[in-house]
């Protein structure tokens, strides 16, 4: 007897941030490690960047959303849960990849960290020069 898995995967990243997300079809909650959204992003600008895709293709009251999501800092995990949302929502309806694609929320950010240089303190900067 086959398993009909109802979840649609999405994987997004960001900086150093990896989320998971599984959306089916529900009444709008948003689980994010086991929190709801709102506690797990305490601020309004990391919440509306998580939502982003569901608002862009109007479907935010048609999927449930878990996420699990670790690595990075809030910023970096809420824009990684925007991009795994995105894919998952594309994965149901391709009719989406255009609304999507235009609001950026299908492109990975690919920016990371520089690393740190030998004979510097940091990534550029270098030790304090002592003429004496």
């Amino acid at each position: 007897m086959a398993v009909i898995n109802p979840y649609t995967w999405g994987l997004g990243r960001r900086k150093s941030a990896v989320a998971r997300v599984r959306i089916k079809p529900g009444a709008g909650a948003f689980i994010v490690n086991g929190k709801p959204m709102e506690v797990f992003f305490p601020t309004l600008q990391t919440q509306l960047r998580a939502k982003a895709p569901l608002e862009a293709t109007e479907t935010s009251a048609t999927y449930d959303v878990f996420v699990n999501v670790n690595g990075g800092g809030i910023t970096g995990q809420s824009d990684a849960v925007r991009m795994g949302l995105a894919r998952a929502l594309n994965s149901i309806n391709p009719g989406h990849d255009e609304v999507l694609r235009h609001g950026g929320l299908l492109t990975r950010d690919s920016r990371m960290k520089e690393r740190k240089k030998y004979g510097r303190r940091g990534a550029r900067r270098g030790f304090q020069f002592s003429k004496r």
